[in-house]
């Protein structure tokens, strides 16, 4: 069958930002991608991918068996022209080097960089997904949200989005009920997330008049979420996907840096957006993708991030200054 793999079994957010890669492979052939099923639901409408190839790491981490069922899959379809590891564990190495693949392509900085033929030096200073963006979006997806807004009374009604969620628990700005309470005298709120964010969307739904809020979280899938935070005035998000989703909508974009910072290379890419963050802390970055729990147990990266500064930045953020 030949063509490219892409071998991405990270976040979600990671994901997204390969799509780039992707689109720029589909123009010299054939590209297969190897992803978590989360994933998969991602990149399923992406019309530049033959075939998406569903990994759950949960499972097969665990499994011999899964992992060889795996392989097997991977080598009926060789031979693969070059293997792309956007994701640099060992163990994506190996699945890559196990398929044939003459030529396996990752990052210096990699685990598995020894089972590389070409290992591209990492730039840090570079924005993850600089000069490789793009998402495909269906119909079906725009016919959601189309429902979702008329059930909600607010179609032709500005709103702002919201997505309080991440992953990492230090990532998650506590103050989005007080900033939605601060914004819904202006604008109609959308929350933006999974199911595990259901508490919080239950919080600030709540807290804000029946007809002031879209409560999206765990309604819409992936795409149908990227194309609702398409048409919002603004996103305030964490250090997470929905920031990314915001980045390639082009959707003015407000992300809040706790123990992470935007140098690690995945900030906001919006034409107009802001970066809230506690500068003076000397513990500030703690971790690349922000731990569980503070280090220190103090937690005045986020804690000391007030709504009013939040949403004097966002006042920015919709409002840029006109040139002179």
């Amino acid at each position: 069958m030949g063509g490219s793999l892409v071998i991405q079994t990270s976040y979600l957010g990671d994901v997204i930002l390969t799509t780039p890669l992707i689109a720029e492979l589909a123009q010299r052939g054939p590209v297969d991608v190897l992803v978590t099923p989360v994933g998969a639901e991602a990149l399923a409408n992406n019309p530049d991918i033959r075939t998406v190839i569903r990994y759950d790491k949960r499972n097969t981490y665990g499994s011999a068996l899964g992992t060889w069922q795996t392989i097997k899959e991977l080598r009926t379809r060789r031979p693969y022209t070059a293997a792309y590891l956007a994701q640099g564990s060992f163990r994506s190495g190996l699945l890559a080097m196990m398929t044939g693949a003459k030529q396996r392509i990752g990052f210096a900085s990699s685990t598995g960089r020894v089972l590389y033929t070409t290992q591209v030096p990492y730039r840090p200073e570079r924005h993850h997904a600089e000069r490789l963006w793009s998402l495909s979006m269906s119909d079906e997806e725009r016919h959601r949200v189309d429902a979702l807004l008329r059930q909600t009374g607010t179609a032709s009604n500005p709103f702002v989005a919201l997505a309080p969620g991440s992953a990492w628990g230090t990532k998650r700005w506590p103050y989005y009920v007080e900033l939605a309470k601060r914004l819904a005298g202006d604008y109609r709120i959308a929350i933006i997330g999974s199911k595990a964010d259901s508490a919080i969307a239950a919080q600030i739904t709540e807290a804000l008049p029946p007809d002031t809020v879209i409560n999206a979280v765990g309604v819409l899938p992936l795409l149908a979420s990227a194309e609702l935070i398409g048409r919002a005035q603004a996103i305030v998000t964490n250090d997470s996907a929905p920031q990314h989703l915001a980045s390639a909508m082009g959707t003015p974009t407000l992300t809040i840096f706790g123990p992470t910072v935007p140098e690690f290379g995945f900030g906001p890419l919006a034409e107009r957006n802001a970066v809230a963050g506690h500068d003076s802390l000397t513990c500030r970055p703690c971790d690349r993708h922000g731990p569980q729990r503070c280090p220190l147990g103090h937690w005045r990266c986020m804690r000391e991030l007030t709504p009013e500064y939040v949403s004097s930045l966002l006042t920015e953020v919709l409002n840029p200054p006109v040139p002179v």
